[in-house]
């Protein structure tokens, strides 16, 4: 089925009749900052080692073969900077929370709305600046999975988020729920 999220981007999402979708996106790009900044390393390095080779071989630095290795290894920088991002998808709705994760093979973790016990978002110094942060899920039971909305944009609007989807759910506002940000 069709449908759009909280910021209108058509999605392709599986709800159940009457189900109500809340939230449905990607951890932020910015959560890849640390990678990011790695790979523009890495880009330098290939443009020096680009330069040291084709210095030794020509006995000149050729400037084309310099910018051809940064510019293929920014490429892949980008690509992996990409699939990182858009495999992993989280949900909310008025009954479930999801993660999947992965590109050609995927794997699901759902929990129902009304096992939801605890509701926690965290931030460093540095995600309060890019204002991206965790949110992390206390489910009734025991779970060998980590139930956590990693990287997110604004994880205080996901606390309030699930908040309100609590409240339609019938629980009311969830006194458990904090937001650590």
């Amino acid at each position: 089925m069709r449908s759009r999220d909280v910021a209108g981007t058509l999605v392709l999402v599986d709800p159940e009749p009457g189900e109500e979708i809340f939230f449905h996106g990607h951890p932020s790009w910015l959560s890849l900052a640390a990678m990011l900044i790695k790979g523009l390393l890495a880009c330098v390095v290939a443009g020096v080692i680009a330069g040291i080779v084709t210095r030794i071989t020509n006995g000149s630095v050729q400037i084309g073969w310099v910018i051809v290795a940064v510019a293929v290894v920014f490429l892949i920088l980008i690509v992996v900077a990409w699939i990182r991002l858009i495999q992993t998808t989280y949900s909310i709705t008025n009954r479930r929370l999801t993660i999947e994760t992965g590109i050609l093979s995927r794997e699901l973790h759902q929990t129902r709305l009304e096992r939801v016990q605890n509701v926690n978002a965290t931030q460093s110094l540095i995600e309060r600046m890019l204002r991206i942060g965790n949110v992390d899920f206390d489910t009734a039971g025991e779970s060998e999975y980590d139930f956590a909305f990693r990287g997110v944009r604004t994880p205080r609007e996901i606390v309030r988020t699930v908040d309100r989807a609590l409240h339609e759910l019938g629980h009311g506002a969830n006194p458990h729920t904090s937001a650590g940000v």
